[in-house]
């Protein structure tokens, strides 16, 4: 009886799992693009910050998408593996956007994959 409990469990959380980590269909979300390493470590942002986080981006720093009415942030992901994120968002750091793409969530991280910012 323990051994199909524990077998139970074991599926339901592999389940669980595996569901977490599907993504929906397209969505969007809108917010200001944030330098990852700036805006966290700093509190930097703002126009003023604008050619440093695009800057830190162009290297190889996480961006992230805060939405603005929950502060809910999304690290970015570029369309397809082995890949960089689209120029338009290096562009648009600071900048308030519309990102369209698909949301994940692993580990208690969120993550977007970008299809498109406007």
């Amino acid at each position: 009886m323990k051994k199909a409990i524990i077998a139970g469990l074991g599926l339901a959380m592999a389940f669980g799992a595996g569901a977490m980590l599907q993504a929906a269909d397209s969505t969007t979300v809108t917010g200001h693009l944030r330098d990852g390493y700036c805006y966290t470590i700093m509190g930097a942002k703002g126009p003023s910050h604008k050619q440093c986080a695009m800057g830190c981006a162009g290297k190889g720093i996480p961006v992230l998408l805060v939405e603005d009415k929950t502060d809910k942030s999304y690290i970015l992901l570029p369309p397809k593996d082995d890949s960089s994120l689209p120029p338009e968002v290096i562009s648009k750091m600071e900048d308030d956007v519309t990102v369209t793409g698909k949301a994940y969530r692993k580990n208690g991280i969120s993550f977007f994959q970008v299809e498109s910012v406007k």
